[in-house]
């Protein structure tokens, strides 16, 4: 039987297991990325394994999160992770080089090899052809130290894209056509594979716009062919000896297969509060728009800026827009400077941005109170743009760019009518690259000395599954919610490498008297439980939204679904995670039930069903563990940092 192009790739990677859909399986991890935010605490966990230098064929460690520097944190911590980069030979990407995802699409990514990285849109990787995947910290601690990544073998789903997208329509509604059709949710343990003869027309930014926010449908990762385009994008980067074809087979067997027609797809646009929420621009047209932030590791590439710049050429943004630009590199921007667009944006109004995460976490640019923000990032969650009460529309940067000129969320196929025509922007045969801001590791570190800022602590441990969890519910929420609810990011970020600072803004956006709660039950001697709804977790891969809980004492989470990142991240911290067997239990809790789960350290060594008894009730109800072995074991020994030196010793 033939094979898909995510089985080749799985199966020349695998060490343990058996290439079976939903069995756990280890894989080899070729090369892994951390950023600032998620990767101060993966190197702390790094430097607790005691390994003298990281095992992968390459490490790069990007800064593009914390950029804003108001206060000695974020400085500090760059500091560190410079320091921990030469000492344990991994490469150094500086701020204000660029987004993690899309500098390493340009500069490291190679099709065929497997990629792990401490943030959730790491799946950008598959638009060149690679598995990559997104991960909590010590995962990638873990990969970087030699150690396997376990993960459930993923179901594949193939999309067929057939024809070519017509003017005015661009990849960005590709994907927002996903979400409409898998929604965000459900679709854990997937795989998309595209296909088809469609593919041939999207270039490598395009196709990594999709597979970067397939991340939002929950699937584990996305990935595309290495092809004739592939080649010609990296030959472009002056990398053409990284390219291998790499396409499924012909006869390849598939959980299910798709077919997208190209040619139909119209401009979309996610509507709050959720990348879920799809309509069409049209449905949505006249609304006033307060600003328009362009960039982001999904839309914010040599193309999707050359083709704002030619749209907005002699125009000037609406004076009621603020507009907002940063782009995913310092390649993008240097390019599109020697080409002239950069003067075409900024004679437009563009406040031009660093080339770095910024407005899309909520670290700069929030918007006004109840504003309407249009942006071409993919995550629009509650409160992520630093304003609460802002609404946050995802859209092509076509559309976008019709915002700036009209002011209203417009169908940027109604430009045709003001005598602008689409532009025609071709991919570069040869990119201007200078890569200076790199910073490659010494052959010889023995005398380097890591820095350590006042604001970095070690990373706390967690305690042993007692026998009977026994405690209370100190929060019941709803569906999808995500890390962002859980733990915020912004400005709030600075703290990552500080848990007990930091830990005192879980679930501020929901219930900021959650920290005071937790830490008087804490104190108390009882345990902390969580309860949620569907899809719990979520979006980003900060291992944060386990580890502060962890640290206030939460040793449960009960849902009727967890999203995978955020499960792996609760089992890697000692946190058991639970799921209801009948989802009408849901509704028989409440916040504040007392709760005792029996047993339940004998229970999950031995097997059998798990009970939670609701004490204030009087009542009962099944919960099930999905936990593999090595899960299990991992979970009474209280994390993986303690289940690690087990094995080692």
């Amino acid at each position: 039987m033939g094979r898909s192009i995510a089985q080749k790739i799985l199966e020349e990677h695998l060490v343990e297991g058996v290439y079976q859909p939903g069995k756990e399986i280890g894989i080899k991890i070729d090369q892994t990325l951390t950023q600032d935010a998620t990767g101060t605490m993966a190197y702390l966990q790094f430097e607790a394994m005691g390994v003298p230098r990281v095992r992968t064929e390459l490490s790069v460690s990007y800064v593009d999160h914390n950029t804003v520097q108001i206060g000695y944190e974020n400085a500090d911590d760059h500091k560190y992770l410079q320091s921990v980069a030469a000492k344990y030979g991994i490469v150094y990407s500086r701020a204000g080089n660029g987004i993690c995802h899309q500098v390493h699409l340009e500069r490291f990514g190679r099709p065929g090899k497997t990629l792990l990285g401490s943030d959730s849109h790491t799946p950008t990787g598959g638009g060149i052809g690679m598995i990559a995947v997104g991960a909590g910290g010590l995962d990638v601690a873990v990969a970087m130290a030699g150690g396997l990544f376990y993960l459930a073998c993923p179901k594949v789903i193939r999309v067929n894209l057939h024809g070519n997208l017509k003017p005015w329509v661009a990849a960005k509604d590709v994907v927002l056509k996903m979400l409409e059709l898998f929604t965000t949710k459900g679709n854990v343990g997937c795989i998309f594979e595209y296909g088809g003869e469609g593919v041939s027309t999207l270039s490598v930014p395009e196709r990594a716009t999709i597979t970067n926010m397939g991340a939002e449908c929950g699937v584990t990762t996305s990935v595309f062919p290495s092809d004739e385009t592939t080649w010609a994008f990296l030959k472009a980067q002056g990398r053409e000896q990284d390219w291998v074809e790499i396409k499924a087979d012909e006869d390849a067997k598939y959980e299910k297969e798709i077919d997208i027609d190209l040619s139909e797809i119209v401009p979309l646009a996610a509507y709050p509060h959720s990348p879920g929420n799809i309509k069409t621009v049209k449905e949505l047209e006249g609304m006033e728009v307060d600003q328009v932030c362009l960039g982001s590791c999904t839309n914010s590439s040599y193309k999707d800026l050359m083709t704002v710049a030619r749209i907005l050429q002699g125009q000037k943004a609406h004076p009621n827009v603020s507009f907002v630009i940063a782009s995913g590199s310092r390649q993008v921007l240097e390019n599109i400077a020697r080409e002239g667009a950069l003067a075409d944006l900024i004679s437009t109004g563009a406040r031009i941005a660093e080339s770095a995460c910024g407005f899309c976490i909520g670290n700069s640019q929030s918007p006004r109170t109840d504003a309407v923000s249009i942006r071409t990032s993919n995550r629009n969650f509650l409160g992520r743009s630093g304003t609460k009460s802002a609404q946050a529309y995802l859209t092509s940067p076509e559309t976008a760019a019709a915002a700036v000129i009209t002011g209203k969320m417009t169908d940027p196929r109604n430009l045709e009518e003001m005598g602008i025509a689409y532009p025609d922007v071709e991919m570069p045969e040869k990119y201007y690259i200078d890569d200076s801001m790199f910073i490659l590791p010494p052959r010889h570190p023995e005398g380097i000395e890591i820095y350590r800022g006042p604001n970095i602590g070690n990373p706390p441990s967690s305690s042993p599954m007692p026998d009977t969890i026994s405690g209370e519910i100190t929060i019941k929420v709803g569906d999808k919610i995500t890390t962002d609810h859980i733990i915020p990011a912004g400005s709030k970020m600075k703290y990552r490498s500080n848990v007990p600072k930091y830990s005192e803004f879980l679930f501020e956006i929901v219930d900021p008297t959650f920290h005071d709660r937790a830490k008087a039950i804490q104190d108390s001697g009882k345990h902390n439980i969580i309860v949620g709804g569907l899809s719990y977790g979520q979006g980003s891969s900060r291992e944060h939204a386990a580890l502060c809980p962890m640290y206030l004492g939460v040793k449960a989470v009960i849902a009727k679904s967890l999203e995978r990142i955020h499960l792996a991240n609760l089992i890697n911290f000692g946190i058991i995670p639970l799921t209801f067997k009948n989802d009408t239990d849901y509704d028989g809790i409440e916040q504040g039930d007392e709760i005792e789960i029996p047993r339940i350290r004998a229970i999950i060594q031995q097997g059998g069903a798990l009970i939670v008894k609701n004490k204030t009730k009087g009542t009962e109800f099944e919960v099930e563990y999905n936990l593999s072995d090595r899960q299990r074991e991992i979970v009474l020994v209280g994390g993986t940092l303690a289940y690690m030196k087990g094995q080692a010793s």
